[in-house]
């Protein structure tokens, strides 16, 4: 944590699953300041309350800003006297992005543009924006504006000049036991005496703790160069699996019901497409993605030796390790719903 000592971090969406466990992860080091930038003022007052009761020395070290990303004018302050950013403000739920697209487009898209341009602005040293697998091969509006924000990021960082920021992404699948996923929906469930809910029962997703979130992009911040795109290695379930593990840890037969596919969900994820994986560096634990460095005159390019696109397969949560029942069980009770630190 040597490179934020003394530092102003600035987490957008900051109230949100992943601005919470920045803080968990940060607030006893020696940084010097956190601010959390989001629209929501309930979940503000809610945030702040919380950690002054937990450790009322280290939430003197939270600042709180109202804004909205879609609005420059209103997250323009909160970018002054900053080094470094993590954007994680988004729409991330598939069906209201699917009815809602164009609200979409103005978080997702302009939001993360507004980001880049307060970066700018303000002389920030670094950010980092939060995507998702969605935006791998995107069939539905919120992967489809999660990936116009990658490409609008990507295309930023060449336009960068030596003293501005520098811009990095990372992409990861689902993240567990975080605000609006499935697991705190099955504990409810579970909670109000009602069968478990699954869409297809042989769904596969990417699994990572809010922990692997915080590493995935200290990672991207400690080793990303200009315009880079980072992926975590992650095993993945079926949603099946998921649901049984979480039905026997909760010493439960209420059993599982299918109800069908929602509006624009895949059967499976995918975290590195066939093409990004031809200039992929696998590294351990990880995936960089460097940006394309070729210009609009193509004629001055042109592909020697290369492998043929049709050999190389995509990351996807069919292909990478496959969580059993019991190696299911034994990542959710590293969470907190389940007695564990995550």
């Amino acid at each position: 944590m040597s490179r934020f000592e003394n530092k102003v971090l600035l987490i957008t969406g900051g109230t949100g699953s992943f601005g919470h466990a920045v803080l968990d992860r940060f607030l006893t080091t020696d940084i010097r300041e956190i601010r959390i930038l989001s629209r929501d003022e309930k979940k503000q007052d809610d945030m702040r309350h919380a950690y002054q009761l937990a450790c009322p020395a280290c939430a003197e070290k939270i600042k709180f800003y109202i804004g909205d990303v879609r609005d420059y004018r209103s997250i323009a302050p909160a970018f002054r006297g900053v080094d470094y950013v993590f954007h994680a403000a988004a729409l991330k739920q598939v069906p209201s992005c699917e009815f809602f697209p164009m609200e979409a487009v103005k978080t997702n898209v302009i939001g993360s543009n507004n980001v880049i341009d307060a970066c700018v602005e303000n002389r920030v040293k670094k950010a980092i924006f939060l995507s998702t697998d969605k935006a791998a091969y995107p069939i539905n509006a919120m992967g489809m504006s999660k990936a116009m924000m990658e490409k609008n990021v990507i295309a930023r960082s060449k336009q960068m000049l030596a003293d501005d920021p520098v811009l990095c992404l990372t992409r990861y699948g689902n993240v567990m036991a975080s605000r609006g996923s499935v697991i705190p929906l099955f504990c409810d469930q579970i909670d109000e005496g009602k069968s478990l809910t699954v869409t297809n029962p042989n769904m596969t997703r990417f699994m990572m703790t809010l922990s692997d979130a915080v590493d995935l992009v200290l990672y991207a911040f400690e080793h990303g160069k200009q315009g880079d795109l980072f992926v975590q290695k992650a095993p993945a379930a079926t949603i099946e699996t998921l649901a049984q593990a979480v039905l026997e840890l909760k010493q439960s037969d209420l059993g599982v019901q299918t109800i069908g596919t929602r509006h624009g969900e895949k059967l499976f994820e995918v975290l590195v497409t066939s093409e990004e994986m031809l200039r992929a560096e696998d590294l351990p634990g990880f995936f960089r993605i460097h940006a394309d460095s070729r210009d609009l005159n193509y004629d001055n390019y042109f592909s020697k030796g290369s492998a043929e696109l049709s050999q190389i397969e995509p990351y996807t949560s069919h292909n990478t390790q496959r969580l059993d029942l019991d190696g299911m069980k034994r990542l959710l009770q590293k969470l907190k719903l389940f007695g564990g630190n995550c």
